[in-house]
């Protein structure tokens, strides 16, 4: 088969023919029919990306993905040949212990879970992949959505994971902090989907915040930050009633916390903020706020291993509504230009790669 090879952070990206692999215990081979990429893929190709733990020796890259299982290994019981599947990057060891280590399919790991990563290197940026049930899930009930548009869930389950963690209920109103990044954009259209009564896409691009209203509907409620904590945190309080219940940060590489102080301050008290974006400087919390109105602060990586179910069924009653996110497909051998496009796309755009 053909698949995409990097022998190493900064050194050669080759479009190699390699072996297609052969099912092991607890394994399914998948058949691959679109992958979207990362934004920073290139980055991460280009070794500019030194805190990412990638597998030893040369690995298939690539992350996420849709396809048809070809083959199981044995001990597989529920899925079977010619399933189409959705196919996660974040495993997690099956073991029965305390702290299971984890790690992101072909992309990195932790120190401590490098020989879990040296067991399962290669993702999904090849004809087939070899995957570990635990990151596979079944897309039955899913046959209207062809692989390019389906493939674009991918954009929503990190942030969904984060409301899972933050217990995002209906009828609650959620601050979305970073809601013009990708990310922030899938959380937007999520808590449309989750009933949130309303959604406040907070950030600093007015028609940037716009867009991302129109994608989300007449619940979703745009606030343009101006950089100034008190000032923003009283606008996201009136755009929310008084005070959210919960404010989701998804900010990117922030070089100032004043966004996320933001919306921790805009909370109601007994108000949940949950952190999975990034920052280049540390974040200080009111410690007297925080105690005097209970305010919970929950820190989340990525999502539980029921999520993608849990995901596929919003998508499957018609609830969540993708099809805001466009689908911007290339061909697995172009994988160079389509990295290019990755890194300067839209927040509606999702760069695809086929097969």
């Amino acid at each position: 088969m053909k698949a995409w090879q990097l022998d190493r952070l900064g050194g050669e990206l080759r479009f190699n023919d390699v072996r297609t692999p052969e099912p092991r215990p607890g394994s399914v081979l998948v058949r691959i029919e679109a992958s979207a990429l990362m934004s920073y893929l290139k980055a991460y190709v280009e070794g500019k990306l030194p805190v990412y733990n990638p597998p030893p020796g040369p690995f298939t890259i690539g992350t996420n993905g849709v396809g048809v299982i070809a083959a199981v290994g044995r001990d597989v019981w529920h899925l079977k040949p010619g399933q189409r599947v959705v196919l996660s990057s974040h495993f997690v060891a099956p073991e029965n212990v305390e702290d299971p280590a984890q790690i992101l399919i072909g992309l990195t790991s932790s120190p401590d879970a490098a020989a879990v990563l040296a067991d399962w290197p290669d993702g999904t940026l090849a004809e087939y992949a070899l995957m570990p049930v635990a990151a596979v899930t079944p897309a039955d009930g899913l046959e209207k959505f062809d692989a390019t548009e389906l493939v674009t869930i991918g954009r929503c389950i990190i942030p969904f994971g984060g409301l899972l963690r933050g217990r995002l209920a209906a009828g609650e109103t959620l601050v979305v902090n970073g809601a013009t990044g990708a990310y922030g954009t899938a959380a937007v259209l999520l808590g449309v989907a989750m009933g949130a009564t309303s959604v406040i896409a907070a950030g600093r691009n007015r028609s940037a915040l716009e867009a991302v209203a129109d994608a989300g509907g007449p619940r979703v409620v745009p606030v343009t930050l101006a950089g100034e904590v008190q000032k923003d945190a009283r606008a996201l309080r009136d755009a929310s009633g008084g005070g959210a219940h919960m404010a989701f940060d998804m900010v990117g590489q922030a070089r100032d916390p004043n966004s996320t102080l933001s919306a921790l301050h805009s909370l109601r008290r007994g108000g949940r903020l949950v952190l999975m974006g990034s920052m280049t400087t540390e974040l200080p919390l009111p410690y007297t706020a925080v105690m005097l109105n209970s305010w919970e602060i929950l820190g989340q990586f990525m999502y539980p291993v029921s999520a993608y179910r849990r995901l596929l069924d919003l998508l499957r009653s018609g609830l969540l509504d993708i099809s805001a996110i466009r689908p911007r497909v290339f061909p697995l051998a172009d994988l160079r230009q389509a990295m290019e496009a990755a890194a300067t796309a839209g927040n509606l755009e999702c760069i695809v790669i086929q097969p």
